[in-house]
């Protein structure tokens, strides 16, 4: 998808899923960039996060990946590590529906839906810390067109949370999911 274009795309093809989500692309870890929620009292809370990322990698499957993230809050990380199994375009955790959106190619853009409490979360990640401003503003359509407030860019100066040690990812995870909690 080039990030020229004669005319605007329309909310459909901004928020297409993607067909299949190619493991081998998807691996690595990803940086928050921007995200918007749709429950304007888990936006206040995002704001005041510090940096966020995400980490997908096989588990020799076609199907099967593993996806952990962390969080830093008032300059203390946050971590959560699933399994999980893909099915097409998305996958399902937590009872949350996770969605791969298309999106810029180093970017990987999640949207999570939780149905019980009927609230979206939408999140855009990718391998730079910074987007082009065409990058940033193809997302602010994508929100818009899902009627949530304005996105949260993240300040790409802040630091990343260090990847989790093996003693750390042994321990019980101390929260839940992100799409949950924010």
């Amino acid at each position: 998808m080039t990030l020229t274009r004669s005319a605007p795309l329309t909310c459909e093809e901004l928020l297409r899923p993607l067909d299949r989500v190619d493991l081998h692309s998807l691996e690595g870890r990803r940086a928050l960039v921007a995200a918007s929620l749709s429950h304007l009292p888990f936006m206040e809370r995002l704001k005041q996060r510090e940096t966020a990322s995400v980490d997908f990698s096989s588990n020799s499957s076609d199907t099967s990946i593993s996806f952990r993230r962390s969080t830093r809050f008032d300059n203390v990380c946050h971590y959560g590590s699933y399994n999980i199994s893909l099915q097409g375009s998305s996958f399902i955790f937590d009872n949350i529906t996770t969605t791969f959106t298309h999106t810029c190619d180093d970017c990987v853009l999640l949207s999570f839906d939780v149905k019980s409490e009927k609230r979206q979360h939408f999140y855009l990640f990718s391998r730079r810390r910074q987007l082009q401003t065409e990058e940033i503003e193809e997302f602010k359509a994508q929100v818009k067109c899902l009627n949530m407030p304005p996105p949260v860019v993240m300040d790409p100066t802040k630091e990343l949370c260090p990847e989790e040690t093996s003693r750390e990812a042994a321990a019980p995870t101390e929260e839940k999911a992100e799409g949950q909690k924010d």
